[in-house]
């Protein structure tokens, strides 16, 4: 069992990673490896997420956790699934015995892993995943050991709630840069067709827009190559 100094170090050491320093992935993998480092007697950890809409091990501190948890993920249920979807601890005490999920239990044992712990990790009522906990004891986690977990999975879930938010505003700054940019040209565009056809600014987009039907190319890429052919043309 992991001493009450040692959990409070590492929630410490989690509220004070720095989102944006690092990739989403860097930084979870931190979580990860601090999990392990911290709270005995956890010889790996996997974080459940969703990704593109499926739930995947996207961290993980040993190559055999997602092994483990793909046979939970193939057949629809397991206990980092239990703790993803409804917010409760689950703790299987020894995968030799657990009869509720026996495909995931069937790959923990053949993997050398006896016990687990599930831990959901939640921005309050939103799921936003489930750190698990593995270990090669049986009855591996007592109470006190979920307590720990308990302390240290919420810290994570705002660092990982943090670290997405982060992410998800890299990614819409990104597009409205793009979204300008995209603007921008079309608008030199525009203006080069009304010098052209001495037209006015309507009429020019509906031209661009004609062209961009009789070619199949998106707006923006009919826009572009217009604006490159002045530009060679006035070099």
């Amino acid at each position: 069992m992991a001493s009450d100094d040692a959990v409070s170090r590492g929630v410490d050491a989690l509220s004070m990673l720095v989102v944006g320093e690092a990739t989403l992935g860097e930084t979870l993998l931190q979580v990860a490896e601090l999990s392990v480092e911290l709270l005995a007697p956890v010889a790996f950890c996997g974080l459940t997420l969703l990704i593109d809409g499926k739930a995947q091990t996207g961290v993980f501190t040993d190559p055999a956790a997602p092994h483990i948890d793909q046979a939970q993920y193939d057949s629809g249920h397991g206990p980092c699934l239990e703790a993803f979807s409804t917010g409760d601890v689950i703790r299987v005490p020894s995968t030799a015995d657990d009869r509720r999920w026996p495909e995931f239990s069937a790959a923990a044992f053949a993997h050398g892993i006896r016990s687990t712990l599930s831990m959901p990790l939640r921005a309050g009522q939103r799921p936003l995943g489930a750190m698990n906990l593995y270990s090669h004891e049986i009855n591996g986690f007592t109470a006190d050991d979920q307590i720990a977990a308990g302390r240290f999975a919420a810290q994570a879930s705002i660092v990982l709630a943090n670290a997405q938010l982060y992410a998800q505003s890299v990614t819409l700054n990104t597009q409205l840069h793009e979204a300008m940019r995209t603007r921008e040209i079309i608008s030199q565009a525009q203006g080069i067709i009304m010098g052209a056809m001495r037209c006015d600014a309507d009429t020019a987009f509906n031209e661009l827009v004609r062209q961009s039907q009789h070619q199949n190319r998106k707006l923006h890429v009919v826009a572009q190559g217009i604006v490159a052919d002045i530009s060679r043309a006035r070099h």
